[in-house]
């Protein structure tokens, strides 16, 4: 396995040419104070797997494709309404 950073994350938007915006939610436990912090971000990536609204996603690095674009879908993780997880469609 590469070096690559990963996130995964929700696509909110599909609508432009290859490319997908992806909104990674993160937990930390904030330093001083202790609390629970919920943050997200928003990120474009290339798309070239077809990916549709609602769909968890796997996120990998990569060099820089366009001015705001530095990150390629690497793989569906969920559809929505549907999963890809071969286990649970051989069980159903």
């Amino acid at each position: 396995m590469n070096e690559r950073r990963r996130m995964t994350g929700t696509v909110t938007s599909n609508k432009m040419m290859k490319t997908v915006v992806v909104k990674v939610d993160r937990t930390y436990r904030h330093p001083l104070y202790r609390k629970v912090v919920h943050a997200s971000s928003k990120v474009k990536a290339h798309d070239l797997l077809g990916c549709n609204i609602g769909d968890v996603v796997t996120l990998v690095e990569s060099a820089p494709i366009s001015r705001e674009k530095a990150w390629v879908v690497e793989a569906i993780v969920k559809r929505e309404g549907k999963s890809l997880n071969i286990a649970e469609e051989a069980v159903e």
